[in-house]
């Protein structure tokens, strides 16, 4: 019985592809997707080196420029600043998420909490705003439409033809019809996207830290393209004419593919408001006011530091501390103001989470939501990974500036503070940042493994409903 339906499926799948081969407009839009696939890898490839050139040039500017300063008071040096670059991952070349319209690069000093700023959309031509060429562009929109235009009359033009009745009285079952349509739309299908899958591969092999990121990619890109040659499949099979099969798949995919994933945001911006930038600079300054001035003697929370400082060291006056008071001041200040500062942020990514939690509840609706999702988090370019960069680059901008106030503490003395410098050797033996990505258990359990599930809920379903439409075939055969 295997045997026999094995044999039926394979000639019918043959002859699907043939049929895709003879019809030109067909050939023509497969040809031109092909094409596609591969300009947006090799885009890609050269977009991420290109980009990961150039941040490791301007870091290694940034670093020569910090460890070059001349002898300096440390106070002036906090001042100074220091640029900071996010580098892009392996996968990035595959999708590009977010990356290119948040900023890459933090300027960090003390005091304050920059954004980051250099998205390449504000450095680009407008034509970026419209839509960036990569294989997950060419796979998450393009290849489905193709597979509607080669799939949309597999089933549905030999019953207007007649064909189909006597395909199924020659003893071929509805299961062995719909599995040969659905494995000649899945070859085509996996040979359009050959290009992207072969990039993700060469990456499985020749990069192992990012082998399993690469696996999963693919694993989660095969499934979503099975998914839509099944749905292809299984309307051409359940509508009378091709054309109306068509005109639903289009319509599905219009809906699934370009406004869900349009609209939701915009929806959930409405629903849940993320405040501005110009109400957040105000609630910052508002609570700085509230926490206290530093410059101020007579406030009464620096004023409670002063003296329990003075307790600690058992002396009655600043002048008598055997550091420097000034620096311990900063210090404090600097404490206060960066949980200050991670609070807000914190506060910001919390709403965040909430909006991308209304988006994603969508994605059992549009499987492609939840193919985002996984793409962008194994890419390390989703909204995750840019907080990350955001709060890693923090906790050092806020490391660096202690070790800074240690310095003006330890090496300046309190007379006469400011027409002191410190030997520019102190600039060497500062830390330096380096960006580590989130753990891949952490982002397999939260953003790929849900993802999967839907992907595989709608393949069970779509499977089960073929299934159901097969038996349908044969009686109606009968």
């Amino acid at each position: 019985m295997k045997g026999r339906l094995r044999s039926a499926i394979l000639p019918i799948a043959h002859e699907e592809l043939r049929a895709s081969w003879r019809a030109r407009v067909t050939l023509l839009i497969g040809a031109l997707t092909l094409l596609l696939a591969v300009t947006a890898t090799l885009i890609g490839l050269e977009h991420r080196n290109a980009i990961n050139a150039e941040r490791a040039r301007y870091q290694h500017t940034a670093d020569e420029q910090w460890h070059g300063q001349p002898d300096r008071h440390p106070h002036r040096v906090v001042h100074y600043g220091h640029y900071v670059f996010r580098p892009l991952g392996a996968l990035a070349f595959f999708d590009f998420g977010i990356d290119p319209f948040t900023g890459h690069t933090l300027y960090l000093e003390g005091h304050r909490q920059n954004t980051a700023n250099f998205s390449d959309a504000g450095q680009s031509s407008i034509l970026l705003r419209f839509g960036l060429l990569t294989p997950a562009f060419v796979l998450q929109t393009l290849v489905p439409l193709l597979i509607i235009f080669v799939a949309f009359g597999s089933v549905a033009r030999e019953r207007e033809r007649g064909q189909l009745r006597m395909v199924m009285v020659q003893g071929v079952s509805g299961s062995s019809l719909l599995a040969g349509k659905v494995l000649g739309c899945a070859v085509l299908a996996l040979l359009v996207s050959s290009p992207a899958f072969a990039a993700l591969l060469a990456i499985a092999v020749f990069a192992e830290a990012s082998a399993v990121q690469a696996l999963l990619m693919m694993l989660g890109y095969a499934a979503y393209l099975l998914l839509w040659v099944l749905g292809a499949v299984l309307v051409s099979a359940a509508l009378p004419r091709a054309r109306e099969a068509l005109l639903a798949l289009v319509g599905i995919w219009i809906a699934l593919v370009i406004l869900l994933p349009r609209v939701l945001p915009d929806l959930a911006a409405a629903r849940i408001e993320l405040p501005t930038r110009i109400e957040t600079d105000i609630a910052v300054h508002k609570d700085l006011k509230a926490i206290g001035d530093a410059h101020n003697p007579n406030d009464p929370y620096f004023a409670d530091f002063r003296a329990r400082t003075l307790a600690r060291y058992g002396v009655s006056r600043v002048e008598d501390l055997p550091v420097n008071y000034g620096g311990l001041l900063l210090a404090e200040g600097e404490r206060l103001t960066s949980e200050l500062f991670d609070r807000h942020m914190q506060e910001s990514f919390l709403l965040q989470d909430r909006q991308s939690e209304f988006v994603n509840a969508f994605a059992w609706v549009s499987p492609l939501l939840a193919l985002r999702q996984m793409s962008m988090a194994l890419s390390s370019t989703d909204r995750q990974s840019h907080e990350r960069f955001l709060a890693e680059a923090e906790k050092y901008r806020f490391s660096l500036i202690q070790a800074l106030n240690r310095l003006h503490t330890e090496e300046v003395r309190y007379q006469n503070d400011r027409d002191q410098r410190i030997d520019n050797r102190h600039w060497q033996t500062l830390p330096r940042f380096s960006y580590r990505p989130a753990p891949l258990e952490q982002i397999v359990k939260s953003r790929v493994l849900p993802a999967l599930a839907v992907l595989a809920t709608w393949l069970v379903g779509l499977v089960a409903a073929l299934r159901l439409l097969a038996i349908k075939l044969e009686r109606a055969a009968r």
